[in-house]
Parts: C-alpha cells; structure tokens; sequence
C-alpha cells in the first residue's frame, strides 16, 4: 500500500504543478503499470444535452466476482478536477474496487458550464453509471459515491436521485446552501468571494453564480436566490434518500466557515437511514485533506471501512461503532456519542446584566432583577478586537492547536461588548450549539452582530471557542426587537478557574456588513425582558 500511496502522490503533485502552469487543470496522465490494477484516462462520456463529461477509470487486475466490480465514483471539488483522489482510488483499486473519477461539468477538460448541483449536474451522473453499466464489469446493486466539497454536495443529492446508487460519502459537505452562504442572513464575503473568484480562474463559470452571490452582498432578490441554492441543497431532497434507507457517512469540520457545522447537523438529523457523522477540527477540507495524498487519516480510514461495509458486505464492525464522534478543540481526544444533540447535554443558561463604568458585563446564573433598565451601547465601523482571526488561516492553526487569542480586558468598550462569568468552580464541557437571545435596538434600520465564545484565564486572556453572525437588514430604528441566533458548534473545555465570556461587536472579515454608514446597537437590561447565553453541556 506504501508503494501505490508514493506512486501516485508523485504523480499527484507533478499533474498539480504541471497543470497550474498551463492556467488550467485540464491533463491527461500516462501511468506506470501496475500489477494490480489498469488504469484509462482517456474517458469521454456524453451527457444527455451532449457536453461531455471527462473522467478516467481504474479496474483490478482480478476477476470480477459473479455480479462484477463493487464500483465507487469520485467527484471533484471545486477549483480541482477528477485526479484530485488519484491516490485514494488507486487503494480502492488494490483492494478490488472499479473506480471512476470524473470532472463535473465546467471543471477540467469537460464541458459544459458550473452547475453547482443543478440539474445538468444530476444528467451528467445518470449517463456516467449508464456509461459504467454499458462499458465496464461494474457490480450494479454495489456502487458508492463519494466527494470533497462540491462533490459531496453532488454525492449527496446523487443518492437522492440515482437509485442506482447505493451508498454515499460526503466530506466537508452541506445539507444547506443557503445557510452556509448566508448563515443568520449574514453573507459569507471570505468563502462566497473566494468561489467565485477561483471559479473564474480554474473554470467554466456560470454568470448565474456570480449573480446570485452579488444578491446576497447586495440583499437584492433575496427570494430567487435562496429559491437557487435550496434547490440545490441535499437537505430538500433528505426524503428521497430516507424512502430508498440508503446509507450515508458524512465528515465535517468545527472551523469550517464555508459549509457550516451548525447545518451538516441539522441535515444529520433529518436522516433515518444507516448513518455515521465525524466531526474533526480545522477548517474546510482540513480534515481529510491530507488524506488526499495517501497520508494516515481518520475519515478516509472510515469511508475505506463504509465501502468495504456497504459495496462489499465485509463485517468489519462498521456500524457497531458510535455513529457520531467529535474530536475535542485543542486535544487529541476523540468523543463517540449515540446520537444528536449530544445525549445528556442540557443546556446551562446564563443571564446577561449591564456593564458598568468600571466592570464588563455579566453573565449570571439568576435573571437580571434591577428595578432600574439599563442600556449599554455600542457603535459599527471598527473592529472591537475580538475577531475569529485570519481568514482561511485560523482555523487551520487551531487544528494545529495554535487557536485564536484576544485580550478580553482590552476589547474596545466604543466598538464591543462583552459579558462574563465568574470563576468557573468546576470545568465546563460545551458539547453542540451555543444560543443566544439578545434583546436591543438598533439606531438605523440595517445591523451586524457578532458574537464571540471566549474561555478566558486568570489574565484575562481569552481563547475563542466559537462563533456566529447575524444580520438584520429591516430594523426599525429605535426600537427594541428580541433577536434569537446560533454560535456554531463547538466541542471545549474550559477549565476550572477561568471565566466564560462572550463579546460582541458589528464587523468581522469574514462576514460582508450589511451598510457603510455607521449606526449604533443598544445592549437592553431590564427585569421585564431577559437576554439569554444558552450553552449545551455535558458532565
């Protein structure tokens, strides 16, 4: 297995550089033979409106069993193209599987334009298991489908409408387009810019996508655009891949700011099927990313396992481990649970009281009872310093355990917020999706809030455990409104002794602002109305 892994990430790494200099990635490989397997890269399958979809085949050496080859398809992710799982299909090939990568149409060296997850994008998997069908040894009651990215997304609504397909798995995927790229009505400026910039450079765009993420910039056409991405999204067709029980793996990230933790929960739970959820840190793809070059990694042993479970009936205890595991922020240690939420975790509620001249705000286990209503305000246009840090970067250092720090006592009082506990008297295990109920006005009729989880030590020193947007863009100025949002989801200890504190201000990098011109945001105390943390926990 050594060998195949250096053989193919060697031929990997030259099909990158070699491709990138041309300005595409659009190559055909000539491999070295292999005892084990044969490889074609010269596949041209027609689709139903006559693009032509690219793609290559590896096919054992071995004979087929009686029903043929347990066949998997690979989908590529976005900016890359079918050689992108070369390494991991040549593995599946050693262990007797038929393996088709292909470029979605716009990728590569097929035709066509970006669909993203359209209905052109579904034709194309049709007529690529007909092409199988017609043309190779492929044991049709055993096919899987697997992706990174955008081709999870393709795997995903591929099981919803190809009944031919028995099985998927979905890494760094989404159940909800529209709440990935636009999460609490806040626009993805960092993630959504970088598609749609890298989209132009490496492929075949559709002015369509630039369209629709220039609405969600913009707040225009609002309806027709979430209409767009709801369509393709896997969690409106989470019925057809219920009525057929068909399996599914899916494998995301806690710091994954493109599609977020919060949503592939959610569409975790909308399955009834066989199903297994792995939740690892860093940010998107970083979590089997490196599996890519046939490094050891956690979720591609896991899909290897799935397959080999699904397509071919070896009983390797695949689904008599925990279907739900969570690697632990900054430790080592991987949780296995039965279930989402979290069984067990109750949800510890926190009360939020004003800030005085001399002390931040508080976060109170008992509800704020002052006869006396007090407002703390805060004004947009600045950053506070609580930040979710480098864009794209931070995060992946938090997989390395080198996470996001902000000096709590030096938040900017003008521009930021920020409510405390005391000193925690015992460590406080967050497990699942902070909540939180703000009550507050706003001076104009458009506003941007950020909250950020921190775990501060003695120093006042603060970690960022986790964070979330939202946006209004209707307001009425002046006037109290109670708003209701998520922080995404976090698994973290915060130790004995250190406080909990969650800040709050109205510009972070990776969200576009909902207006330039300044406005101010009123934090409301009063006993008549409580603003809430809700913060899941386990013991």
């Amino acid at each position: 297995m050594k060998t195949i892994t250096h053989w193919a990430s060697a031929t990997l790494i030259t099909t990158l550089f070699s491709s990138l200099a041309q300005g595409n990635i659009c190559v055909e490989l000539n491999l070295p033979p292999h005892e084990d397997f044969t490889f074609n890269d010269v596949i041209d399958i027609p689709s139903i409106d006559g693009v032509t979809i690219d793609a290559n085949l590896f096919t054992p050496t071995s004979e087929p069993g009686p029903n043929g080859f347990p066949t998997i398809i690979f989908v590529n992710s976005w900016v890359l193209e079918e050689h992108e799982y070369i390494v991991q299909a040549a593995q599946f090939a050693q262990k007797g599987y038929q393996v088709l990568s292909y470029s979605a149409r716009g990728w590569g060296c097929s035709g066509g334009l970006i669909d993203v997850v359209g209905p052109k994008d579904m034709q194309d998997l049709n007529a690529i298991v007909d092409w199988l069908q017609a043309n190779t040894a492929a044991d049709m009651d055993n096919i899987g489908i697997s992706g990174i990215s955008y081709g999870s997304g393709i795997s995903l609504m591929g099981l919803a409408h190809e009944p031919r397909i028995k099985t998927a798995v979905a890494m760094s995927t989404w159940g909800s387009l529209q709440d990935s790229l636009y999460n609490q009505e806040s626009p993805n400026l960092v993630w959504g810019g970088l598609l749609v910039s890298t989209g132009y450079i490496t492929g075949t765009m559709n002015p369509e996508i630039t369209e629709n993420f220039g609405n969600l910039i913009t707040h225009q056409n609002i309806d027709e655009t979430i209409s767009w991405a709801a369509k393709r999204s896997p969690g409106n067709a989470v019925e057809l891949i219920n009525e057929r029980n068909a399996p599914v793996y899916l494998a995301n990230n806690f710091a994954d700011h493109l599609f977020n933790v919060n949503q592939i929960m959610k569409f975790y739970q909308q399955l009834d099927v066989p199903k297994r959820l792995d939740i690892n840190q860093g940010t998107h793809a970083s979590g089997e990313g490196f599996g890519l070059i046939g490094l050891n990694n956690y979720t591609w042993s896991n899909a290897h396992d799935w397959f080999d479970y699904w397509l071919k009936g070896e009983d390797n205890g695949m689904m008599a481990r925990a279907p739900v595991t969570m690697l632990r922020d900054l430790s080592d240690q991987r949780e296995e649970y039965t279930d989402l939420p979290v069984p067990g975790a109750t949800a510890t509620t926190f009360y939020m009281g004003p800030r005085t001249w001399f002390s931040q705000g508080e976060l109170r286990e008992t509800p704020y009872s002052s006869w006396f209503s007090i407002n703390n305000s805060i004004a947009s246009g600045l950053d506070s310093g609580a930040t979710t840090g480098i864009p794209l970067l931070s995060p992946l250092l938090d997989q390395f355990k080198i996470p996001v720090k902000a000096s709590i006592p030096l938040i900017n009082r003008i521009h930021g917020m920020v409510y405390q506990t005391d000193r925690l008297s015992e460590t406080m295990k967050i497990r699942g999706i902070p909540e939180l109920t703000l009550n507050l006005s706003s001076s104009g009729s458009k506003m941007q809030l950020i909250g950020y989880l921190y775990d501060v030590d003695a120093w006042g020193m603060g970690t960022l455990i986790t964070h979330g947007p939202v946006t209004l863009h209707e307001a009425t100025p002046g006037k109290r409104t109670s708003v209701d949002f998520e922080l995404l989801a976090a698994s973290y200890d915060v130790p004995e002794g250190h406080r909990l504190a969650v800040a709050f201000d109205t510009l972070d990098l990776l969200y576009s602002p909902p207006t330039l011109a300044p406005y101010s945001v009123t934090f409301k105390h009063s006993k008549s109305f409580q603003s809430t943390l809700r913060i899941p926990t386990v013991d």
